[in-house]
């Protein structure tokens, strides 16, 4: 290790290889490249106001510090976690005088978290933003339609910061490895290639994650020559380092409505290995098997419906089969479930007529039940025609006694479930067709 590597050794290796120019970032081309749009606003010397959304270890707080230096703002950076409208108020009021100063600067405020202010907090920071006392730069791995008020969110330009690439983290570690200055100064070849790619798979994305498994592994290896000057790199070293890797996966945010929302939407599409893909991603990623089985229940009622209806059959029953055995063998069941919906016939028949239905009953009210059709039970009702002209329908051929009214006056003749030509439903559509021309001639 060089001298320089170790005056800097005392703060971790994420901290030490953090970018200090634009060009240093990495992954993030399609912002940062010649002619790319956050590239050509902080060229022009005018940064806006706005959010950089991605997952966790893309850059996202370098970048606000790189936004800051490159327009020589000052930086301040509030967590929304431990900031209230009080630290607001001083920030804002500092940035104020900074701008009223012989030697006017602008304040580039830097809110990590910023999905976790309440409303009060986003409402406090608007009049500045408006005004430009402050360049507002929020970090968030939220989906920020969801998680900021239409207010602060209209002031914003959001831009979205991507997951970082094998080859994007392969360089970066390499880079760390070798850096005499900044990084652990060590030969490029201390550690194996395959090591440095395994880490960059295992790392998902996450640049900060990547350098933390260096800096272990380096040390590790480092301890291992000291005891042992002829030790070569033990791939079970790595592995034991590596443990069981986690993907990115957050049980109540956007990678888990994008995932469920894949899965649902592979099976819709009768993709079933994809559908299998995103089902064995969600289990990865430790989600609740149980929410896994609602859903495909949910599936299969609204997307395959009566085109087969075991389809909801084997969801319950998988489901069944998962509470009993529970993990890992019960979800073999719920994958079964999962391939079995993705390659049925597929329906939103009754779904699409339900919602009809349902918007139909809002806009219309209570209609009168016809007089044939309605319950008899005391002498008063019989005498005023409650169930006058009813007919029992298992006393007419085919048990169908033809003609018989049964919807409102206003909607004769409505017709609303139009079954799909798929599975089943095409035998169901074919019955369906033949009762209602019964129905429209009268004759049984």
């Amino acid at each position: 290790m060089s001298p320089g590597a170790a005056q800097a050794s005392a703060a971790p290796l994420a901290e030490r290889m953090r970018p200090r120019k634009l060009d240093e970032v990495v992954g993030q081309d399609h912002l940062l490249a010649q002619g790319a749009p956050l590239r050509t606003l902080l060229e022009a010397g005018r940064p806006p106001s706005m959010v950089f959304w991605g997952p966790p270890g893309v850059g996202k707080t370098t970048l606000a510090r790189l936004v800051a230096q490159h327009v020589d703002a000052h930086f301040v950076s509030l967590s929304a976690v431990l900031a209230g409208v009080k630290e607001i108020r001083e920030t804002t009021q500092r940035a104020q005088a900074a701008l009223q100063g012989l030697t006017p600067q602008r304040t580039v405020l830097f809110v990590d978290e910023i999905h976790r202010f309440n409303k009060g907090q986003q409402d406090a920071l608007l009049p500045f933003v408006e005004d430009g006392t402050v360049v507002l730069i929020g970090a968030t791995t939220e989906n920020p339609s969801f998680e900021l008020n239409s207010a602060l969110l209209s002031r914003l330009r959001v831009f979205v910061l991507r997951a970082l690439d094998e080859p994007a983290i392969a360089s970066l570690l390499k880079r760390a490895l070798s850096d005499p200055v900044r990084g652990l100064g060590e030969p490029d070849d201390t550690l194996p290639a395959s090591w440095l790619q395994r880490m960059a798979e295992a790392a998902d994305g996450d640049g900060r994650r990547a350098l933390i498994l260096l800096e272990t592994a380096v040390e590790l290896w480092r301890a291992e020559r000291s005891r042992h000057h002829d030790a070569q790199p033990d791939d079970a070293l790595l592995e034991r380092l590596l443990g069981r890797g986690f993907r990115r996966f957050d049980k109540q945010g956007e990678n888990f409505y994008d995932q469920i929302s894949a899965l649902h939407k592979s099976v819709r599409g009768s993709d079933a290995d994809a559908a299998l893909y995103w089902f064995a991603r969600m289990i990865d990623g430790g989600v609740d098997a149980g929410y896994v089985a609602r859903r495909l229940v949910r599936m299969a009622v609204e997307d395959i419906g009566l085109a087969d209806p075991r389809a909801q059959s084997m969801c319950l029953e998988s489901w069944d089969t998962y509470e009993r055995l529970g993990s890992p063998e019960g979800e073999l069941a719920l994958a079964q479930a999962v391939v079995y919906l993705a390659v049925a016939p597929k329906s939103n028949a009754v779904y699409t007529a339900y919602n009809a239905v349902r918007a139909l009953v809002e806009k219309t009210g209570s209609l009168e039940v016809p007089m044939a059709i309605r319950n008899a039970p005391t002498r008063l009702m019989k005498d005023m025609g409650y169930g006058d002209g009813y007919r029992y329908d298992h006393n007419e051929a085919d048990a169908n006694a033809a003609g018989q009214q049964f919807l409102p006056d206003a909607l004769i003749g409505s017709e609303f479930y139009a079954p799909t030509p798929r599975g089943l439903e095409a035998k169901i559509g074919e019955k369906l067709a033949q009762l209602r021309a019964r129905r429209a001639s009268g004759k049984g």
